[in-house]
């Protein structure tokens, strides 16, 4: 890593960058508050009619399939063409990969597309749209067989993409080189949607750094940090996420430098 995390905080907070969200309907309103208690700009456009419009503002776009319909997905396609003619970083959250043969389909539509510049999901997502064999329970990861590193690297060699794995400890790959960012809070997995804010915090980095392997590995230290200081006060799932988002917003570099867990596989 070439620069500290909260480098790249500071720029988002300074530069508020636009981030054009396709998502999940059982989240949506978590990724907006996301985005904005880091700094960012939030957008959440769904119609077919306006978002290559909405793409001409962004800074980044954040495609999740985690509630799909078809028309959603074609939103998705457009959207992400708009944004490749324009090079701004697409990524695409494989929520629910895995789970069902339509979302499997619909999955590599989009990633056959040719316009998706970061991967994210959990162990059994990314092993399902590598090409390995694996059952995701809804949207909650389920069993893996094989090497998690080295499924994630040569799915980011054939895609040409950025590779973001989450879990206990989150992994980032481009194909050649893997971190791992081992911040983050148990907690985490009792609170819905915060696996799609993750993939709304990366987002919003991506946004200021062209280099999107260390916007990945920064945005998930960043987010598991504050997991992290959320936990230390919370009474359960409720008043963590309420923490959680304070403690973003209040996130410092002392804080980081001290508490921030990247290192390379």
């Amino acid at each position: 890593m070439t620069a500290a995390p909260y480098d790249l905080l500071d720029r988002v907070r300074r530069q508020k960058p636009v981030v054009h969200h396709i998502t999940n309907w059982v989240s949506i309103y978590d990724c907006a508050q996301v985005v904005k208690s880091i700094g960012g700009s939030p957008v959440m456009a769904h119609a077919r009619e306006e978002v290559a419009d909405m793409v001409q503002i962004a800074s980044a776009v954040v495609l999740n399939i985690g509630t799909l319909t078809e028309g959603l997905v074609e939103s998705m396609k457009i959207a992400s063409a708009a944004a490749r003619k324009r090079g701004l970083p697409v990524l695409l959250d494989v929520c629910g990969a895995g789970a069902t043969s339509f979302r499997n389909q619909k999955s590599f539509e989009l990633l056959d597309s040719g316009t998706i510049s970061i991967i994210k999901g959990n162990v059994s997502e990314i092993a399902r749209v590598s090409g390995a064999s694996a059952r995701t329970k809804g949207v909650d990861a389920g069993e893996v067989e094989g090497d998690l590193a080295h499924l994630a690297e040569k799915l980011a060699r054939e895609r040409a993409v950025t590779v973001v794995v989450t879990g206990q400890v989150d992994l980032v790959t481009d194909g050649g080189t893997t971190w791992r960012v081992a911040n983050g809070h148990s907690m985490m997995t009792h609170v819905v949607g915060t696996g799609c804010m993750a993939a709304s915090v990366i987002g919003a980095f991506a946004a200021v750094e062209p280099a999107l392997p260390l916007a990945a590995a920064s945005a998930l230290a960043c987010y598991g940090v504050a997991a992290e200081l959320a936990a230390e006060t919370s009474a359960g799932p409720a008043t963590f996420k309420a923490r959680l988002l304070d403690a973003l917003y209040a996130l410092d570099a002392g804080t980081l430098a001290r508490r921030q867990k990247i290192s390379v596989v």
